[in-house]
């Protein structure tokens, strides 16, 4: 029998509320997308979530990190995904330094990117509680993100797993509490030992959706484009290749270029014909130049 969930056009769109109410339920499955077009096929796919990640500045423009991605960005990508998008809940990242200096400047900023976007959740990296009350009791849902934080990465001394010592483990396990306290929806967690995450999963009662933080959590999230092949960047250990579209890619562009230097594309069959009197007109009307 076929687990493959299909969802109709008309099917409505999923709400925070819904998310909330997977928690013991069913697991959530997340994938970030960066454009229409791969919002359209993620969410066809029967996702829950689409995220709207400032993974964007690497993976789509090229940088080395995602600090440099600004609210402007953020706001042009998300607009992009909510016109693919159709029954997945959208949630995007408030850039670096959108949020951190206050609740005043974390209001302005949300506030742009959900009005001018139209995505229905933020992200943000960390604790930051009054930011996080705020825009909760504005009516902006948020999304909470634990453990390794790629924001503030250069902090935590790169990329690495957080949480493996007791005492750096209970840390994550306050914040997750205080993360549902200050209102959020669900939190991320990132890179964090399995046996935490399981920890953290059974002591909140808001779900997790885990990215290298094991089995236990209420959902999961990858990055689309690592997970098809599609990013050349080192790939996280976490990350699991369901295919290799990338090196498929390269080579339906290296088979075009070379029938086209060979006269080959296009053919008969890619081309449009011409009425026939039409075509004796054109040819007499050339004769005659």
């Amino acid at each position: 029998m076929s687990t493959h969930q299909t969802f109709s056009a008309g099917e409505k769109p999923l709400s925070v509320l819904d998310v909330l109410g997977a928690k013991n339920r069913r697991k959530l499955a997340m994938v970030t997308a960066y454009d229409a077009s791969s919002a359209r096929i993620v969410d066809r796919a029967g996702v829950d979530m689409v995220l709207v990640g400032d993974s964007l500045g690497m993976v789509m423009l090229g940088r080395e990190d995602t600090v440099s991605v600004t609210l402007d960005e953020m706001i042009h990508h998300s607009r992009a995904v909510m016109r693919g998008a159709r029954r997945a809940l959208v949630v995007a990242d408030m850039p670096f330094m959108t949020y951190e200096t206050g609740v005043e400047a974390a209001l302005l900023n949300a506030g742009r990117l959900v009005r001018e976007s139209g995505v229905r959740a933020v992200k943000l990296e960390g604790a930051f509680l009054p930011q996080i009350r705020a825009l909760t009791e504005a009516g902006i849902p948020v999304m909470g993100h634990i453990g390794l934080t790629p924001q503030r990465a250069a902090r935590l001394g790169g990329f690495k797993v957080q949480g493996r010592k007791a005492g750096a483990a209970a840390i994550l396990l306050d914040e997750a509490t205080a993360l549902e306290e200050a209102g959020c929806f669900s939190i991320v967690l990132e890179a964090i030992p399995a046996p935490l995450a399981e920890a953290i999963t059974a002591r909140v009662s808001i779900p997790t959706i885990g990215i290298g933080a094991g089995a236990a959590c209420d959902g999961q999230v990858l990055v689309l484009h690592d997970m098809l092949g599609l990013y050349d960047g080192l790939a996280p250990r976490f990350v699991k290749r369901y295919a290799e579209l990338g090196a498929q890619m390269e080579q339906a562009v290296r088979d075009y270029a070379e029938e086209v230097r060979g006269g080959t594309f296009p053919t008969p069959a890619h081309s449009f014909g011409m009425d026939e009197e039409e075509r004796a007109r054109l040819e007499a009307r050339l004769r005659e130049a």
